[in-house]
């Protein structure tokens, strides 16, 4: 048995919660995957998974030895690269999870001048809403925006940018329904606002010492920002977004700005970042490392324009 080769299976099935799947990512036969995992859990004299017709599930020795694992995985993987890249020029292919809007709105116009900078670098990029886990998902970056998953607590973090929330309209209908001069007053208002597990959301702001709640309805919930950006320009109704999706909107005038003299004051397990995710073992990587440098270096302007 080629133990190397084992754990790696063993790995795959348990990121991708199945032995077929594993089998296809890794382009080998699922009986392949079944002999090395049994070769293994008979290497160990313990069951790894509970398996039935419907479901693959770890035993408690077998979670145990998947956390080995994957530090012995990633460890190779490591070792590997710090000789991979040893010349110090940055090259390989790098891949990336980003938000959608955020991905159309601030990577893409940078990315020809990040590959023509490096021109022996490759980028897969994924644009998703989808929360994306560096291991599952065999990913060398993930770019999150806001409230960070803790259950990542093993991975790297680093922060990007900062932005802020604003409360705004388009001139159409400030001009029929008038601007709110206080954050009471969106209790009368159309506010479209962005899917959660509540029916209706409670929006909270700050100014001083003065701190307000206020629970706001309107004719419109959607789980896409840059749908409720469109809508709120079309005279519609009143939105909260992040500067990053609206600020050129408010610049131009397409969007005015209200409550400027109050914060959107989050909940304390809110955060309001932009952050790059990246495994340990990518620590040293050269070619993360670049690509993360230069979007810390190019997003400054998210920051300097909140």
């Amino acid at each position: 048995m080629d133990q190397f080769a084992a754990m790696q299976a063993f790995a795959k099935v348990v990121e991708t919660g199945g032995f077929s799947e594993a089998s296809r990512q890794l382009g080998v036969a699922v009986s392949s995957v079944t002999r090395q995992v049994n070769a293994l859990e008979n290497l160990l004299h313990t069951q790894l998974f509970n398996r039935s017709t419907r479901s693959v599930t770890l035993t408690p020795q077998g979670r145990k030895y998947y956390d080995k694992v994957v530090q012995i995985l990633q460890d190779v993987e490591a070792a590997n690269l710090s000789v991979a890249e040893q010349d110090e020029v940055p090259r390989g292919l790098v891949r990336v999870s980003l938000p959608a809007a955020f991905g159309r709105l601030h990577v893409a116009p940078i990315i020809g001048d990040f590959l023509e900078q490096h021109p022996e670098m490759q980028l897969d990029l994924n644009l998703s809403d989808a929360l994306s886990n560096p291991v599952e998902d065999e990913l060398d970056v993930v770019i999150r925006l806001g409230n960070l998953d803790r259950s990542g607590a093993t991975w790297l973090v680093r922060k990007l940018a900062s932005y802020q929330r604003q409360v705004c309209g388009s001139p159409i209908y400030f001009q029929q329904h008038g601007k709110p001069n206080h954050p009471d007053d969106l209790a009368r208002y159309n506010c479209l606002r962005f899917s959660y597990s509540t029916g209706y959301e409670i929006w909270r702001f700050k100014r001083d010492q003065e701190i307000c709640e206020v629970k706001v309805n309107g004719s419109l919930v959607a789980n896409h920002s840059e749908v409720l950006r469109q809508v709120c320009s079309d005279g519609v109704g009143i939105i909260l977004m992040p500067t990053w999706l609206i600020g050129e909107d408010i610049r131009t005038g397409r969007l005015e700005a209200v409550l400027s003299d109050f914060q959107f004051y989050p909940q304390a397990d809110m955060d309001m970042g932009i952050y790059a995710l990246y495994l340990p073992n990518r620590r040293h990587s050269l070619r993360v490392q670049t690509f993360v440098d230069f979007l810390a270096q190019r997003l400054r302007y998210l920051a300097d324009s909140n």
